[in-house]
């Protein structure tokens, strides 16, 4: 940047030659021109403080600004000196309402505190882990038949005698009023007391087979993976029950008749009552149950079984 100094004299010569009213007047536009470039520094030393908000009492009393003589009169005087002044000294650009749109977004939009958001995560795990688990049963139980009937099969003068686990799971809503259960079972005891001389239906060949020295004792193995179990008044001491269970039975030799298989299909129908004696243990007493298994025809002969019997279980609840 290149300045040119006058010398004294040709500012003498060309301000001081002349008359005194016109040396007055160009002595006054030398201070209005002075005024002028001194007023945006001013203005510039007060913008720096800071912004101010609308809610502030500065604010509210600042009165708006007036243009003076003073800063109209070096633009009519002197345009040119003017323009390159301020191209020299360009305004800085002012960065208040940059920061204040950012403290306003802080403002509406608060960020979320790191306390509050780890308090939400302890709240809802605690609600998770209150939550209950299912109610489930497990029951040592077992079945004594009293009595044969051919209703689905044709055997007869045959009884059957089982031992077992049983498990159960509150796993659907209600029925009728009902707790609705899943029910799979596991019988690793089955043993069929049937006579030893039978036709291909499973039944006695003579009267004398019905006397005990001519009876057979087959042992077998079963599993009911597929069951439900309706239960009334779930909360009470005595409740009631209904039960279907579906599976197999599997046997040392091919029953109730020579002609038939080792594998059986079964199917098992208990209707009872269970009695609550503490908060874990109860007793079971099915007091009528139907027990069927037969070949359904994987073979041509399809004697099948039907016995009535009793259910004894314990159970524990938890």
């Amino acid at each position: 940047m290149q300045f040119n100094f006058l010398r004294p004299d040709a500012f003498q010569n060309s301000w001081f030659n002349g008359s005194s009213s016109r040396n007055l007047h160009r002595l006054s536009a030398v201070v209005l021109l002075c005024g002028s470039l001194a007023l945006p520094k001013c203005a510039r030393s007060q913008s720096g403080a800071g912004p101010l908000t609308l809610d502030s009492p500065s604010a509210a009393k600042q009165p708006p600004p007036i243009q003076t003589a003073s800063s109209i009169a070096p633009a009519a005087e002197a345009p040119g000196k003017v323009r390159w002044l301020s191209e020299m000294n360009p305004p800085p650009v002012d960065q208040t309402l940059a920061g204040l749109s950012s403290s306003l977004a802080s403002a509406r939009f608060p960020l979320p505190v790191e306390s509050e958001s780890a308090e939400d995560a302890q709240a809802h795990q605690g609600t998770e882990g209150d939550r209950k688990s299912p109610a489930q049963e497990l029951i040592v139980e077992g079945l004594i038949s009293y009595g044969n009937y051919r209703l689905f099969g044709t055997g007869y003068d045959e009884k059957l005698f089982t031992a077992g686990v049983e498990y159960d799971r509150h796993s659907w809503d209600y029925f009728l009023k009902a707790q609705v259960d899943y029910v799979a079972e596991f019988l690793p005891f089955v043993l069929l007391d049937k006579p030893l001389n039978t036709n291909i239906y499973g039944y006695p060949s003579s009267p004398v087979a019905i006397s005990k020295q001519t009876r057979d004792h087959v042992p077998g193995v079963g599993i009911f993976p597929i069951g439900f179990r309706m239960q009334w008044r779930s909360n009470r001491s005595i409740k009631p029950y209904l039960e279907a269970k579906g599976g197999m039975l599997g046997f040392t030799q091919k029953v109730p008749s020579s002609q038939a298989t080792y594998e059986n299909f079964s199917f098992q129908a208990v209707t009872g009552v269970q009695v609550k004696m503490s908060d874990r243990w109860g007793l079971r007493l099915g007091l009528f149950s139907d027990f069927h298994f037969s070949d359904a025809f994987i073979v041509q002969i399809n004697p099948g079984l039907d016995v009535m019997n009793a259910n004894l279980g314990l159970s524990y609840h938890f």
